[in-house]
This record gives structure tokens, sequence and C-alpha cells, in this order.
């Protein structure tokens, strides 16, 4: 079929959940530097657990190539998720998360594949942020969801 898109396989946010020998080698590889970044000017940082973040933006239906500054931080099993400046505050009271704004920094790659300790799993474009009000309502429907299983 000509416009099918059977045999193209779909780039997710959850299969960058591991490190390959193919990421693993880059790193060793590249000269790679990484800078700190202050939070609340250019974004706010949402950071959760990794496989969890990844998850919810699979649910969320965010391209992973659209280019959402999205970094992960593989020696910590976190994921930082950059909102608008400001808007972070939303997802402070979900449980297991936390906020980074103004007067906290992030490691982030400023050249190269980046580090074990900060990796863009989607490397930004633009001025795209991912809708904190949209991230705040996914994290707290998988804390309800976790909670009815656990009842």
């Amino acid at each position: 079929m000509p416009n099918s898109s059977a045999g193209r396989r779909r780039s997710t946010w959850s299969s960058k959940a591991d490190v390959d020998d193919l990421l693993r080698e880059r790193w060793r590889r590249a000269d790679c530097r990484t800078d700190w970044a202050h939070c609340g000017r250019e974004w706010d940082a949402v950071v959760v657990e990794l496989r969890r973040g990844l998850d919810l933006l699979d649910a969320l239906r965010l391209g992973r190539h659209r280019g959402y500054p999205v970094l992960a931080d593989y020696l910590t099993n976190r994921l930082y998720v950059m909102v608008a400046p400001g808007t972070g505050s939303v997802c402070r009271d979900v449980p297991g998360v936390r906020v980074l704004s103004t007067g906290s920094q992030v490691l982030v790659p400023v050249s190269g594949a980046g580090t074990a300790a900060a990796h863009w799993v989607s490397v930004p474009r633009a001025s795209r942020l991912v809708d904190s009000s949209k991230l705040a309502g996914a994290l707290l429907r998988s804390v309800n969801a976790e909670q009815a299983v656990a009842s």
C-alpha cells in the first residue's frame, strides 16, 4: 500500500527509557560539554521518574521529534520536562514530582550528544514547550490510577 504506515516503526518517548550500546558509544566518542542553565527564565523544569515521565509524554501524544525540550538524567533516573516559565507550579502538589523554577539550575548539554547525566531525549527547537496544565493533568491521572490499583 503506497500510503500505509505498516512496516514503519513509530518513535515513542518510552522507547528512550533505556540506554543502549549505540547511545553509550555516542557519549564515549563525542566531545560533549554540559553547563548549568537557570530555571525560571526560558522555562521551568518539571522533574519526574524517567519511565513514568516518558510514558506520560506518550499518553499526551506529543511527537518526540517536534522539538519539545525534554532532558534525561540516566544516572539518577530522572526526566526533566521543560514548561513555560512560571507555570511549573501547577505540577508542584503531585506526589513524586519536583518543580524547578527561579533560583534553581539544571545541567544541560551544550555540545555533542550529551552525557549520561544530561542527555536531550528531544532536542529543543524554537520555543516549543510542553503545556504544564496538560502535563499536570496527566500526572494526576497517573497517580489516581496507581492509587486505584493499590486499593
